[in-house]
Formats: structure tokens, sequence, C-alpha cells
């Protein structure tokens, strides 16, 4: 047996799961009756599999260098067996590295390769995202507000627990900032009676949500455009604004720029939920073992985390006031167990939507996305915050005058949780 093939079946023998490994050569390694199966096609697949290099791991698999044959659930057990420490450790940057990645996030968010990431990503197929997504097609984690409900009724839940946050009153101009395919948008418009304005950078989803307009008869007080958020008239600010699964996209060098845009866009006293996902570490932007190059690679070219204390930081020096702070990690980990699932049991029509070279790629790549991600938020490498912001009227600015000396925000947290 090689040096190679010895430190793989060693590899192999400290998993937590039982697991089987077919060689190139066809020599099989491993747990007779594992549940687990590899077949590796290169000599590099071997290498990665020894090192514990989960990303490239994951490459292989999308590549076609590796066959899997596994449940997902019992994959990821698998994964958290070879990795060869801490992924969050592992991926904070040295001061040269830190400085890089800062140069590096400048370069790739100017307002053309922001809109070709996003397409990247959203436009890859209308049909495959509402194979596994809720009804309403709302891809963000949703809040499981009773431990029984279902994924639609979470996902309804989240949707009223952010308009509630947001304290939503007929009438009020409101903004949701990358709308996805209208989910928020259109509950704040039929559930709050907002004059409600999307964007978002997809064009896939900006033919769908007009069309839902359309269809609902709300084209009087819902639109949607299709608009990168620096280019959002600010002349007529918003009453209240949302974010939801965008600001992962911004660029961590553009994150007080962000901010402070939407106090510009934030009319005095207005509110702002910044709901995203965060780093599980201070200083890195992604996963360690090649876990974030793979879903740089693979799912969301541009997408880069920060900590949720240096989301404040950054919601600070843009001009807003933190009045809100809820973690919601395991209700992701649970949303993205939901769709891998999903997922998971509708493979052959996946298959079908994504029928050529770069469709079964991506399908691959999806297969891996959701349920690593789901390990990932149950292990606390990742996180999922709720900011809620405010928008303070400054003393002595003329334009902010008649506005009162502070927000008219609850002092109790009574409001977010009653039933409707």
């Amino acid at each position: 047996m090689s040096v190679l093939a010895s430190l793989v079946e060693k590899k192999l023998a400290a998993m937590p799961v039982a697991v089987r490994l077919q060689m190139p050569d066809g020599q099989w390694l491993g747990h007779k009756d594992a549940r687990v199966q590899f077949m590796a096609k290169s000599q590099l697949a071997l290498k990665h599999l020894a090192a514990g290099d989960i990303g490239k791991i994951g490459e292989d698999y999308v590549e076609g260098r590796v066959e899997i044959n596994s449940s997902m659930r019992e994959l990821m057990a698998a994964a958290a067996g070879l990795l060869p420490g801490n992924p969050v450790d592992s991926a904070k940057p040295s001061v040269f590295g830190a400085l890089l990645g800062r140069l590096m996030s400048v370069w790739r968010h100017s307002l053309e390769r922001d809109a070709k990431q996003i397409q990247f990503h959203y436009d890859l197929s209308d049909d495959f995202y509402a194979l596994w997504l809720d009804p309403r097609r709302v891809y963000s984690c949703a809040y499981f507000r009773s431990p029984d409900m279902a994924l639609a009724q979470a996902q309804e839940a989240k949707l009223d627990h952010i308009c509630r946050k947001l304290q939503l009153k007929p009438g009020e101009r409101f903004v949701d900032i990358g709308a996805g395919w209208g989910g928020l948008l259109l509950w704040a418009a039929e559930h709050y009676g907002v004059d409600a304005t999307g964007i978002t950078l997809s064009k896939n989803q900006h033919a769908y949500v007009n069309q839902l307009i359309e269809q609902k008869g709300l084209s009087g007080r819902v639109r949607m455009q299709l608009l990168d958020y620096r280019k959002l008239d600010a002349s007529k600010p918003f009453d209240k604004i949302a974010s939801v699964g965008m600001f992962e996209h911004v660029g961590r060098a553009q994150l007080d720029g962000y901010f402070a845009r939407l106090r510009q866009l934030l009319a005095p006293g207005g509110l702002v939920m910044n709901h995203g996902i965060t780093a599980g570490g201070v200083d890195n932007a992604q996963l360690g073992h090649g876990m974030g190059d793979f879903i740089e690679k693979y799912i969301f070219p541009g997408g880069e985390l920060t900590h949720i204390g240096r989301v404040l930081t950054h919601m600070a020096n843009g001009g807003l006031e933190s009045v809100d702070v809820e973690n919601l990690r395991p209700h992701y980990a649970r949303t993205l167990w939901a769709w891998s699932d999903s997922l998971e049991a509708q493979l052959d029509r996946a298959s079908q939507i994504l029928s050529d070279e770069r469709g079964q790629k991506a399908l691959r790549a999806y297969r891996l996305y959701l349920a690593g991600c789901a390990a990932g938020f149950e292990n606390g490498w990742i996180s999922l915050y709720q900011v809620l912001g405010a928008h303070l009227p400054q003393v002595g600015r003329s334009d902010e005058l008649d506005c009162p000396p502070d927000i008219g925000y609850p002092w109790r947290r009574d409001y977010m949780y009653g039933e409707r």
C-alpha cells in the first residue's frame, strides 16, 4: 500500500461515522457496510481527502473527480471528521492577508461586478429555486416561532417578525433592498398597508416580482426595480428600510459606506432592519479549509462575511444607532436542512431543470452548499443576526428640526411577540 493510501486509511479509521472509499485502481478501503461511500477517480482527490481539505473535496465532487453515495446528513457528519481543525480559526488572516483582502474587496465590488455576481447566483433558474424553497420563495433564514412549524409557516413568521420590528404602518414609504422573489415586499404591502419599493440586481427576480405585483393588483403602491442600492434615489427618504440576506454581497471594505447610504435613504426617526449572515470569527471573511473558496467559486462570488461586533461598528460609523440585536443562528440551521431535504427529495426533477453541463455542476454544488451551511450554522462556524438600526435626528440640522428628539421605538419587546 502506498504512503498516500495509508494516510487515507488512517483518516477513515478515525472518522466519527463509518466510511468506505474506492481508490482510483478499484481497491476499497474502510468499512464494508458504510453508508457513506467515496469513489476517488484521481490521486489528487486522495491527497485532498488525506489533508481534510473540505473545499477541494467539494470541488472534486462538482468536477466529477469524486463520486459520493450518501445522504447529505450522513455526509456532513463524515465531513466534520475529515477536518484537521476548526474552520473559523484556520481562516484568520495574517496582517498582510487582511490588507490584501481589503484591497480585493474594494476591487471586486464595483457596480458592474456586483451585478454580474448577483446574476451568477440568482439567475441560475427560477424553476430550480422553486423546487426547494417555500411557496413564497423566501431565500433567507426562517423564524420558527414554535417548534412544530413547517418551513412555509416559519418563513411567514419571519416576514411578520421583521415587519413588527420595523413597526410598519399604513401609508409609510418602505423599501426592501435586495428584495429577492418579493416575499417581504408583498407581505409588508398586503398585511401592513405600506407603499413598498423593492430593488434587486437579478433580472429573473425583477421580472418575476413585477408579474406578481400585477397579478395581485398592487401596481399603484408596490414596485420592483432593477437597481443597485447605491443608485436608489435619496431625495425623498423612506420611513422604513429592510435589507435581508443582501449585505453579505456588499464587501467588508464597503460596509461603512453601505450603512451611511442606508442612513441617507432613511428619514430622520426611521428604522432599518439589517438581516444577514455573519462570520463566526472576529477577523475572518470566510470559512477555512477551502470552504469559503468553494462557496466563492460555485455559489456566491464576491460574498464576504463580517463578525457581528464589526457589523455594529460599521453601522455606527455609518451614522445609525443599533437599537435591537437578535441572533437567529439555530433558526438558519433548521431552515437550511429543510431546503437540503427538499432538494434531495427531488433530485431527478432538479437534474431535468439543470440539464446542461453548467447546470449539473451547479446541482452538485448546491447539494453540498445547503447541507454544508446547515452544518456550519449548527456548529457555530457562521451565524445570522437581525440588527435593527435607527436614524436619530441630529441637533442643529435644519432639515431635521421638525423631528422628535427621540425615535418612537417601544422601550420593551412585547410588541414583537404577540399573536396577530
